[in-house]
């Protein structure tokens, strides 16, 4: 058991997260008493104590100033202690990509930026380097669209054939819901009707259709929804149509050759790894095999900007696993290719609480040979996120061909415009011309509206999803 007390929840979020990402494994209890001396007390399994008191904490008018600093004397404790340094050193958000990009556009020279993340979070130098150089891949994508008139679309499609046991995505198993889909797709296309005449007259530059598994709709339901789109939606400035077939067990001819029939630019087919043994692990019901007929198949019927996405650390896999896997995608040679890190909690599921260190170990050096075998690719790093609890403090990667990025993964992360989304347990992101205060009194130029998860919920209210966006668009 870690104890953490601090006199401020300012500090708690980081040092919660900056002490997890050193001892993933432990139990950590929080604590905050604003009568406490001293600001901040580290109490570790086995008695080490580490403390801030106030006075070492600096006088800066600026509290987030005054939490950086925390976090950093924190930070070079347990790193002094463990003798281990992490990988985006005290950062703890999800984006630190944003971080580079914010210094990039404030005139910073790249190498200027690097030093600035090594010397003020303690970011390895290598990772400070990756960064930049996908802030400043970010930054020329963003050029080409119109982030004041135009916005993104996301239609979400919350089915999957099989739930995948490392999965944390709200979705539910096709078999449940198969007889009441026709429901679902009736209130999806409302919602989707509903958002088209409210955006006339803007830019529509990207439409990312995820879930769960968008190829769990039948072949004259994925018919229906695209044409609804075509209607709709102008798609004029349209840069970029994503469909993420994803599974290769819920993919036919059939389907491909709807999406073939519309003007879909990009699809996935995500393996997460080429060992069968993994596969059946963790709940695909598809082979090796399945994944390199399915994406042939894409190829021959003309699809020229394939996905495919891996997950380093799954159940029983090490860095040997990872590399055949990788020489398997060589062989298929995909457009884009997305490297996720398994984050800690699911590799808690998979009985692997004891080998957690080597996970660590392991999933480095997955990560480095992933990052090579891209590039023999010909694949260049273009957006990057992290998850809470991610193993390692590592990262996930998207990798690209130079004309092949996906435009809208990385709109998700930097958040510079509005993405209008439609299904349940969908997310819309408003990005407002100047700041408003929230009745909470919090200022922001980003609302989210967030659908709700349940899917009969969601059918039974749509009239209310349709609403909620309807105070805020366009504003």
């Amino acid at each position: 058991m870690i104890e953490i007390s601090s006199k401020d929840t300012l500090y708690m979020y980081n040092l919660y997260h900056i002490t997890k990402a050193f001892f993933p494994n432990e139990e950590i209890r929080q604590n905050v008493d604003d009568g406490q001396e001293p600001l901040v007390r580290l109490v570790l399994e086995g008695g080490s104590c580490f403390s801030i008191p106030a006075d070492e904490a600096g006088h800066s008018p600026d509290r987030q100033e005054i939490k950086r600093h925390v976090t950093k004397l924190t930070y070079d404790y347990l790193s002094s202690m463990t003798g281990r340094n992490l990988a985006w050193g005290m950062l703890t958000g999800v984006r630190p990509t944003k971080l580079a990009m914010q210094k990039l556009e404030a005139g910073m020279s790249e190498e200027e930026v690097i030093r600035f993340l090594v010397d003020t979070y303690g970011v390895s130098p290598s990772k400070a380097r990756l960064g930049c150089e996908i802030a400043d891949c970010e930054k020329k994508l963003l050029k080409r669209l119109d982030c004041k008139n135009g916005y993104s679309l996301y239609v979400g499609i919350p089915f999957c054939p099989s739930i995948c046991s490392y999965c944390s995505f709200g979705s539910s198993p096709l078999d449940r819901w198969e007889d009441r889909m026709d429901l679902y797709m009736d209130a999806l296309c409302r919602e989707v009707s509903a958002i088209g005449k409210a955006a006339k007259g803007r830019k529509l530059n990207t439409i990312y259709i995820g879930g769960g598994t968008p190829t769990t709709l039948n072949a004259e339901q994925l018919e229906r929804l695209l044409s609804l789109l075509e209607k709709e939606f102008s798609f004029d400035d349209l840069l970029e149509f994503t469909v993420e077939a994803g599974r290769p067990d819920s993919i036919t001819a059939e389907k491909l050759e709807v999406l073939a029939r519309h003007p879909v630019t990009r699809i996935s087919v995500n393996p997460q790894t080429m060992q069968q043994k993994t596969l059946d692990a963790v709940g695909r019901r598809h082979s090796v095999q399945d994944v390199k007929d399915v994406f042939r198949l894409a190829r021959t019927l003309g699809f020229k900007n394939i996905n495919m996405d891996l997950i380093a650390g799954l159940p029983g896999e090490n860095a040997a696993d990872m590399r055949d896997t990788l020489r398997q995608i060589e062989g298929l040679g995909p457009d884009s290719l997305t490297v996720h890190s398994l984050a800690i909690k699911r590799a808690a599921k998979f009985g692997q609480e004891n080998r957690k260190i080597d996970l660590h170990s392991e999933i480095a050096q997955m990560m480095e040979e992933s990052a090579a075998a891209a590039e023999r690719m010909g694949l260049l790093p273009y957006y990057l996120y992290r998850q809470k609890n991610i193993a390692g403090n590592f990262e996930n990667v998207g990798y690209a061909k130079v004309d092949k990025a996906g435009i809208y993964n990385i709109l998700i992360m930097e958040e510079k415009q509005t993405i209008l989304a439609a299904g349940a347990g969908a997310s819309t992101k408003i990005v407002l011309p100047e700041k408003i205060t929230l009745e909470n009194g919090r200022q922001t130029s980003l609302v989210r509206i967030e659908n709700v998860k349940d899917i009969a919920e969601y059918i039974g209210r749509i009239d209310e999803m349709i609403e909620r966006k309807g105070e805020w668009l366009w504003r």
